[in-house]
């Protein structure tokens, strides 16, 4: 039972993550090694963005997170081109030191051999003796993103297929999460109603707070950010799943460009730190990945504690 709870609440909360965003300025909760050094927001610091009937609504921000699609369409539009994936995969102890890394350079060709591994470089116990990953953590990794370059596009997707097994089941309700962020997903222990942040009753524990600035140098952005008040009682704050939901908007479209999350909870069943982001940029005028960055704490009784971040980015797409 252990086994299947963390197994469902890892994959919910992984997938509530891959809505994340551009990071930067936003610190990582986590203090050790981050991967992630590349800076592609800035913010104009004597930026004043307007809300209400003068300028931006907020109901207008929120409207497009909750229906937006683009993340689920961009991690299947990659599969119609060819790209290098670099990937860099880290454990830590309890003390945040580096015990293990996974540094992986690949190739995806949307025909024939999909992937093709151009280097990779393990350090550290990362496995059993059975082959399997010491962490669910690394598991997960290979279903999200090892799975998906040894794969080709399909213009259709089987919505109907029943799922196999419980895991498969999980499966689909992540990618739910992705297609539809901010809706409740339900048949998940213990988190199925947090992961719903913008019904009248969750708003009141929440800030919303807009910017303007610059990504990759070149486009106009909005910043809409979403944190947890600071004045709540400690009781509300720690039954509050999600602290942090970043989003940035292209000012020309208002299209989603990137979101950053930063997800917490501790209860008797287990206890998560999590922050994540996701980057997309535009080619040949379709949205595509190209930066995704994790850092997280798990820890479920009985189960050894998980701690990992990863950085995977995609460059060179082409037809």
């Amino acid at each position: 039972m252990k086994k299947t709870v963390f197994c469902a609440v890892a994959f919910v909360v992984f997938a509530f993550a891959m809505l994340g965003a551009v990071q930067k300025p936003y610190a990582q909760q986590i203090p050790r090694f981050n991967p992630d050094t590349v800076l592609t927001f800035k913010l104009e610091q004597d930026a004043v963005v307007k809300v209400g009937k003068a300028g931006l609504d907020v109901e207008d921000f929120i409207h497009q997170i909750v229906t937006d699609t683009s993340f689920y369409e961009a991690f299947r539009l990659m599969k119609k081109y060819h790209f290098t994936a670099e990937n860099q995969i880290y454990t830590y102890n309890k003390k945040n030191k580096i015990t293990g890394s996974i540094k992986r350079k690949l190739q995806h060709s949307p025909a024939g051999q999909h992937l093709k591994i151009l280097e990779e470089r393990s350090s550290g116990n990362l496995r059993k003796k059975n082959g399997d990953y010491q962490l669910k953590t690394l598991d997960l990794f290979d279903h999200l993103f090892m799975g998906a370059y040894q794969s080709g596009y399909s213009p259709n997707t089987n919505t109907g297929a029943k799922p196999e097994s419980k895991n498969d089941g999980y499966k689909e309700k992540l990618k739910t999460l992705i297609f539809s962020p901010g809706r409740p997903v339900k048949g998940i222990p213990l988190i199925s109603g947090k992961t719903e942040i913008f019904t009248p009753n969750m708003r009141q524990y929440y800030d919303y707070a807009f910017a303007k600035g610059m990504y990759l140098d070149s486009i106009p952005v909005y910043r809409f950010k979403v944190t947890v008040k600071p004045d709540l009682g400690s009781w509300t704050e720690d039954g509050i799943m999600i602290k942090e939901l970043t989003t940035i908007f292209d000012q020309r479209n208002f299209q989603i460009l990137g979101r950053y999350i930063d997800m917490k909870l501790n209860n008797l069943a287990f206890d998560f730190d999590v922050q994540m982001n996701i980057e997309m940029s535009y080619f040949n005028e379709e949205l595509l990945p190209t930066k995704v960055s994790y850092q997280g704490n798990w820890n479920v009784p009985f189960k050894k504690e998980e701690r990992a971040s990863f950085l995977v980015l995609h460059k060179n797409y082409r037809l």
